[in-house]
């Protein structure tokens, strides 16, 4: 803040009063509230570069994702017969093999059984290719709404353009996945964290990621649950009482935190036992997956703290309690 001031300022000329006001409150915040701070340690490199990494892997899946949401676009407009093929999903393996090779309807129909079973293969499927390039070849040779040729064309570029970018950041994300993989492996939390039902490899990195490793920044589990966004807000005003879902926080902890605990459903009798209980208290999905979220990160804030892996037995004890909670 004095650097600041001191480049604002003419030389020779003494500082504005607001200034000097300015530096004198710097200058209290240093010394006479020291005491109502606790110093931030920070993450450590290891952890920086997880975050690093996460976070690259991330934007790479929303680049994607925009990618195909433009095919979907063009496809719809000049290529119905191609949405029908792919099952309303232009960005997967199949499709873009596929459209990479006939990107407009007349190269579709154009394609025989053997070139679609090369193209699959190709891409990597290994079951079923000869019934799915079948499949494939019938729905592109069926009737749909011609464009002009001169305007087919044109979509056929971009489409072809768009398939290409979505195959090279399919690659990218590959290498980046593993870079993340092993950097995430290399961390003392990593198997704490990985422990938890619902997270994978790649989500789990993320979570440790947002969180940060220092052991003293979250005083508490509710510390934990305020940062990442999973705590509600309750407003109170006399006898009417309204609980709200947190709006400001980490975004990206956020979304993980959702993806958990969706992902952990399937994964943990307990956690299955507590969102079916709120949804008979009248919850929504999203409601249940909240206060789901929130139990989670709670969790997992007592196996970071006691240095122990996920244990189903001590996480969910009892089902009363669960609902309760």
């Amino acid at each position: 803040m004095g650097r600041a001031a001191d480049d604002d300022t003419v030389a020779g000329a003494d500082p504005p009063a607001g200034v000097l006001a300015g530096q004198g409150a710097e200058r209290r915040f240093l010394t006479a509230d020291r005491h109502h701070h606790r110093p931030a340690k920070g993450d450590s490199g290891l952890a920086e570069a997880v975050k690093v990494l996460a976070r690259g892997h991330q934007q790479l899946v929303w680049a994607r994702q925009r990618q195909a949401n433009l095919v979907r676009s063009a496809l719809r407009a000049f290529y119905p017969a191609a949405l029908a093929a792919f099952a309303g999903d232009p960005g997967g393996r199949d499709a873009v093999a596929v459209l990479g090779l006939a990107p407009t309807p007349d190269r579709g129909r154009a394609l025989s059984h053997a070139e679609l079973v090369d193209v699959l293969r190709r891409a990597g499927r290994r079951r079923q290719v000869e019934a799915r390039a079948a499949t494939i070849q019938a729905t592109l040779a069926g009737q749909q709404l011609e464009a002009p040729p001169v305007v087919a064309a044109a979509y056929g570029q971009v489409v072809a353009a768009a398939v290409a970018v979505i195959a090279s950041l399919t690659e990218q994300l590959a290498r980046l996945e593993a870079a993340l993989t092993s950097a995430f492996g290399a961390h003392r939390d990593a198997g704490i964290v990985h422990s938890q039902p619902g997270l994978g490899v790649v989500l789990a990195a993320r979570v440790l990621a947002e969180f940060g490793d220092d052991p003293d920044r979250y005083v508490s589990a509710k510390a934990r649950k305020a940062y990442a966004g999973t705590a509600p807000i309750t407003r109170a005003s006399g006898q009417r009482q309204v609980v709200l879902a947190r709006a400001v926080g980490n975004r990206r902890l956020s979304t993980a935190c959702h993806l958990w605990a969706f992902a952990a459903l399937t994964g943990s009798p307990g956690v299955r036992r507590y969102y079916d209980g709120h949804r008979a208290r009248g919850a929504t999905h999203h409601q249940a997956l909240r206060a789901l979220a929130n139990r989670l990160v709670g969790i997992l804030h007592g196996c970071l703290r006691h240095r122990q892996p996920y244990d189903e037995q001590v996480a969910w004890p009892t089902a009363p309690a669960d609902v309760a909670a």
